[in-house]
């Protein structure tokens, strides 16, 4: 039930600085989480030395000064040490110590993610237990309007979340749906809700415990926490989880509010009174006004504010937290690049990263590149294959790992449409000649729905740097290379056109110079890898791997009407 609550070009570094970010228009009982985000101020100068970077020279990382100088006038930017990153390995390690840290949890708890399984009963009983352990405790949960009301009045997320306002109280549990701006009006009444999710989604998954946040591309459901491959990254620093809660208590004052009810459905959900612009579904505009400047300030970079102190030098990695909130952020769709409205960072620094990987000291690099629906945009690929790589491979689902292999009406069509975007991208691969560097690899576990059957879902980017591109100052070894990737991106996007231009995205730009950490991301690349075998265009041109002309139109007709895969 939905309704109105009532009541209302050379550039000289100077010295680091202080941010703090404290988040607007959020309900009362979740108070805003200050921030301090380490950023960088500029000042025009006719030369620029070496010595100018504030990469910490001692700690391995000066040779990313090239990449990190243009990085840190994109997005806010953390130093920590390697060892306060865990990479966990698959799905069942990913629920257990989702599940553990809950149950550890004394302050705050924040989960934005896509959806919860409405069937989750167990999660639920988790946090039902670490809210009675902890009477100081407080849950707050974000997800998407269209997906997690999917079904009413049938069980959702809504009406399971629902559930733990009715025993502890809205003081102490939130739950808040945000629903894109771009589907309402004519679009939301035809468009069917088994595809309406095409015009944009919440799509962050950050699961935020205390002073550590779990960073991931999985949902959580049943198939995410058993057999449905992702990435999950466990990051130990209460800076970055604080910068993280920021993003979620704002995107969840601008998104409408669920309590329970008597109703069938379990629920109602309407616009927060403490939110002073319209719904998105009333005034989409406005909406988007009131959205930009709640959000802007949180992602962008800060300049004339406090001087921080020195930058502690033995710090091994850098984190940049990168979003995309096109739906939310006007500049992100204005051609003239010099705005000074607040932008996305997402594509900003991708592009910057592969812009870098063409110039000296990154000639070379071995890249990995995963999305379980693959389909980045044209730019990406642009990109992607003009970097001066010695190595690409890129892994995507196999049909028979897709998540909607088998599904009905339309939504059954889209392993069939990936599968042709993954053979135009080949295709553009050999046209360029670059096909004794390049791979494209498909993973495979078994068939969706059978048993012992798998889906990929994972994203991200791996780069390793070669001997080549590497320093005195990190160790090396014998097979060539450094211990593994030193640069990663982790989270929620798919790297895809819908992801740049429809939906919520939050992610993590890692570049380390730590060994550790080094082998833990080589690990994890190797394991994606374990499943997954290198396909050729022959593979294409099988009976089975043939498109139909409907999956075609179907995929315009998409596009024509304002969504994305």
């Amino acid at each position: 039930m939905l309704q109105r609550c009532s009541a209302s070009r050379l550039l000289q570094p100077l010295p680091a600085r202080i941010v703090v970010i404290s988040k607007q228009n959020v309900p009362k009982h979740f108070p805003p989480h200050p921030v301090r985000v380490c950023v960088r101020g500029y000042a025009s100068s006719s030369t620029v030395s070496g010595s100018s970077s504030s990469t910490p020279a001692h700690s391995g990382l000066a040779i990313f000064a090239p990449l990190t100088n243009d990085l840190d006038k994109i997005c806010p930017r953390f130093e920590i040490d390697g060892e306060d990153i865990d990479v966990l390995r698959g799905p069942v390690e990913f629920y257990e110590t989702l599940k553990a840290k809950i149950l550890q949890a004394q302050r705050r708890i924040y989960l934005s993610t896509l959806y919860i399984g409405s069937t989750e009963h167990e999660l639920i009983a988790t946090i039902r237990t670490a809210l009675q352990q902890n009477d100081q405790l407080k849950v707050s949960f974000l997800t998407d309007a269209l997906r997690g009301t999917r079904g009413a009045p049938k069980p959702t997320t809504a009406s399971l979340l629902a559930s733990l306002v009715t025993e502890f109280g809205p003081d102490r549990v939130q739950i808040r749906l945000y629903h894109t701006p771009n589907l309402a009006g004519l679009r939301k009444r035809f468009i069917p809700e088994r595809i309406n999710e095409g015009w944009g989604l919440q799509h962050m998954k950050l699961y935020g415990i205390d002073d550590e946040i779990i960073l991931s591309g999985a949902n959580l459901s049943n198939d995410y926490f058993t057999n449905r491959q992702d990435r999950y990254h466990v990051f130990k620093s209460k800076q970055i989880t604080d910068y993280y809660a920021s993003i979620h208590d704002a995107v969840s004052s601008i998104s409408f509010d669920v309590q329970p009810t008597t109703e069938p459905s379990g629920y109602s959900m309407s616009w927060p009174t403490t939110t002073s612009s319209p719904s998105p579904l009333e005034d989409a505009p406005r909406y988007i006004d009131h959205a930009a400047k709640t959000l802007g300030p949180l992602i962008a970079p800060k300049e004339n504010l406090q001087t921080q102190p020195a930058r502690n030098s033995a710090h091994t990695t850098i984190v940049y937290p990168i979003l995309q909130f096109t739906p939310l952020l006007p500049a992100d769709r204005e051609e003239d690049s010099s705005s000074s409205a607040a932008k996305s960072t997402e594509l900003p620094a991708l592009t910057q990263i592969l812009t870098t990987l063409r110039s000296p000291p990154f000639i070379s690099s071995r890249i990995t590149f995963t999305a379980g629906y693959f389909n980045p945009p044209p730019n990406l690929v642009a990109l992607l294959l003009s970097s001066r790589f010695s190595h690409l491979d890129v892994i995507g689902a196999s049909p028979e790992a897709n998540g909607f292999y088998g599904s009905k009406g339309v939504s059954g069509m889209l392993p069939a449409a990936y599968t042709l975007l993954a053979k135009r991208f080949l295709q553009s691969v050999e046209a360029k000649g670059l096909g004794t560097r390049t791979r494209i690899l498909e993973w495979k576990r078994g068939v969706v729905d059978e048993p012992g059957g798998w889906t990929y879902h994972a994203k991200g980017i791996w780069v390793t740097l070669t001997n080549t591109a590497s320093t005195s100052t990190t160790e090396k070894t014998r097979e060539g290379e450094v211990h593994g990737p030193s640069i990663t991106v982790i989270g929620s996007s798919n790297y895809t056109t819908r992801a740049h231009t429809l939906d919520l995205e939050a992610n993590a730009l890692i570049i380390t110079a730590d060994p550790r950490l080094q082998k833990k991301l080589k690990a994890e690349e190797e394991w994606l890898k374990e499943d997954a075998r290198a396909v050729e265009l022959e593979d294409f041109r099988q009976t089975k791997r043939r498109v139909s002309l409907w999956v075609r139109v179907s995929m315009w007709i998409v596009t024509a009407v304002g969504g994305a895969l």
